[in-house]
């Protein structure tokens, strides 16, 4: 009889045979992530396919805690680790230890990266943005002194505003040391006193525009005082340089094209200017020969002594009502000083002193009636406190005989408070007697 085993026998015979190959024990593949699934506890469950075969890898929460980048759904990435059997699938798999991104896709996390830090910090903001001005001078141009972008970027400044300055600042664009020739530039930019500044350079790989998205190029043009506008690759590339410059342009072209204006489009505004002009001088000059014209008829001008006239005859208008005034003025006076004159106070001085000094002197008796009653008042009233405070005094009270009996200071109430051979102080109305105690008890 055959001898049957169970799957899950199959599968832990399998799994012990994989765990023994030496060839399975640390494998190195690279692939592209897809069905990436995030687990609660952390455990990340993807596969890894290339262009016809596919594996299911898992990579525990302790492992994935030590990666630098966040893998999701097509990120191509290298990853180390064992191939196993998972058995209760029977499916074969592979437990990552390590990953890392592959190539390009290494250096679009590192730009993603770079580009949430710097929005955070608000390099990105409109408030920092700076206005390109509409008519520049002066025009900076950073880029390599080669190739297509600088004449295209020169050929449209020219055909367009050929009354602008240009200035080119040579860098490398490409390669390792770019990112600190574009800076030098920059800054040295700075220096020339220019309306403008255009940085950038043509199209290429994302390798080939990596200087304008490393955070050294990025703060220069940030901390420029100069409006910016990028001008890197093609209108589909985007760099860290367009988030933070003033003005990004599709391609270099299109940046000389926001730089300058057209200077057919300026002569035709001119133009209109100057239409505009002709018109509003025409329509004030005729205005104006208008209101000279309403001038020359007016009245006045042809009969100058009739305004006079008028002007005469309202003066003397005033003098008379001034004229009146004063008169009535001074017959008020008049009126009031003969009254004043005439009054009985001033014709009898002395009446007004007589009756006042007769109230004076009745004031006078009261006051002094007041003041006696006053004092009677007073005096009985200390007399009385007087002999309260008398009959208070606790030393009166020896004058009826009485004594007050102490010892070292203290007076004695209490036969209990001395002893036989005490001294004893008495107090009487006119001294002391120093006595000695004989004998002390109870009533």
């Amino acid at each position: 009889m055959a001898n049957y085993i169970t799957v899950s026998q199959l599968n832990n015979y399998l799994k012990r045979k994989f765990e023994a190959d030496p060839h399975l024990g640390y494998v190195y593949l690279k692939g592209e992530i897809s069905n990436f699934k995030l687990h609660s506890r952390g455990h990340l469950y993807f596969s890894l396919k290339d262009e016809t075969s596919i594996i299911s890898a898992i990579m525990f929460a302790t492992s994935a805690s030590t990666l630098n980048f966040e893998p999701k759904e097509g990120t191509k990435v290298f990853v180390e680790g064992k191939v196993t059997v998972y058995e209760n699938t029977g499916k074969y798999q592979i437990v990552v230890s390590k990953m890392q991104p592959d190539g390009i896709g290494e250096l679009y996390i590192a730009y993603e990266k770079l580009k949430k830090e710097l929005e955070a910090q608000g390099l990105f903001k409109k408030e920092h943005k700076k206005p390109i001005p509409k008519y520049p001078r002066r025009i900076g141009v950073i880029t390599a002194p080669t190739g297509a972008a600088i004449r295209d970027i020169l050929s449209t400044i020219k055909r367009r505003f050929p009354v602008a300055e240009t200035i080119l600042f040579p860098a490398l664009v490409q390669g390792e040391t770019a990112k600190y020739s574009v800076t030098e530039n920059i800054k040295l930019a700075e220096n020339y006193e220019l309306d403008v500044l255009i940085v950038g350079r043509g199209g290429g790989s994302i390798e080939d525009l990596w200087a304008f998205n490393e955070e050294i190029v990025a703060r220069a043009i940030y901390e420029c005082t100069i409006p910016v506008i990028s001008a890197v690759g093609h209108e589909v590339d985007f760099t860290i340089a367009d988030f933070v410059a003033d003005l990004r342009a599709p391609t270099p072209t299109g940046a000389a094209e926001m730089a300058v204006p057209n200077m057919a489009d300026v002569i035709s505004l001119i133009e209109n200017y100057k239409i505009r002009l002709q018109n509003s001088i025409s329509k004030k000059i005729e205005l104006n020969s208008k209101r000279l014209e309403a001038l020359k008829n007016a009245y006045v001008l042809k009969n100058p002594t009739a305004f006079y006239e008028v002007k005469e005859q309202n003066l003397s208008g005033l003098i008379d009502k001034l004229e009146n005034f004063i008169k009535n003025k001074i017959e008020l006076s008049n009126s009031r000083l003969a009254k004043v004159r005439e009054s009985y106070v001033l014709k009898n001085p002395l009446s007004f002193y007589e009756k006042d000094r007769e109230k004076i002197l009745l004031l006078e008796t009261r006051l002094k009636s007041s003041i006696g009653n006053i004092n009677k008042d007073k005096s009985k009233h200390y007399e009385l406190l007087l002999n309260k405070l008398e009959l208070l005094n606790p030393l009166g009270i020896l004058k009826k005989g009485y004594s007050v009996v102490s010892s070292d200071n203290k007076v004695i109430s209490d036969y209990k408070s001395v002893k036989k051979g005490d001294k004893i102080d008495i107090r009487l109305s006119s001294g002391y007697i120093l006595a000695e105690v004989k004998e002390s008890k109870e009533k």
